[in-house]
């Protein structure tokens, strides 16, 4: 699992861990079901803290995308996939209604900013 932690990120450590996580798991880079590192071996692998670590599994668990097992680990949650889009589109219309506020304070018009949207979504395909 590659999981990049940046020093100069405003974001902290267990933020990173966690939304990087969540990162792998929508886009199938973890399988549901698939065990995942122990809090101790993701800590030294990272060479952090095993108390960031498991910050980063207690949030990723609070939000339905791991599950816990008592003495077997932590696995990829399943079945949450409607649960885990849902979050995913809520972090859309935030980034959407920032770009939107950011376009009329420099008095971009919503012809513009849809025009601008739509050649982000064309060049992906």
């Amino acid at each position: 699992m590659d999981i990049i932690i940046s020093n100069a990120s405003d974001k902290p450590i267990y933020e990173q861990i966690t939304s990087q996580m969540k990162n792998l798991i929508l886009t199938g880079g973890l399988k549901e079901g698939q065990q995942l590192p122990s809090i101790r071996a993701l800590a030294s692998d990272l060479r952090i803290s095993v108390i960031t670590t498991k910050r980063a599994y207690a949030d990723l668990e609070s939000l339905g995308f791991i599950e816990t097992v008592q003495g077997k680990g932590s696995f990829v949650a399943g079945g949450n996939f409607e649960l885990l889009r849902e979050e995913q589109l809520r972090h859309i219309e935030e980034l959407l209604c920032q770009a939107a506020r950011e376009a009329k304070s420099a008095k971009v018009s919503s012809k513009e900013l849809h025009d601008l949207l739509n050649i982000f979504v064309e060049s992906d395909e």
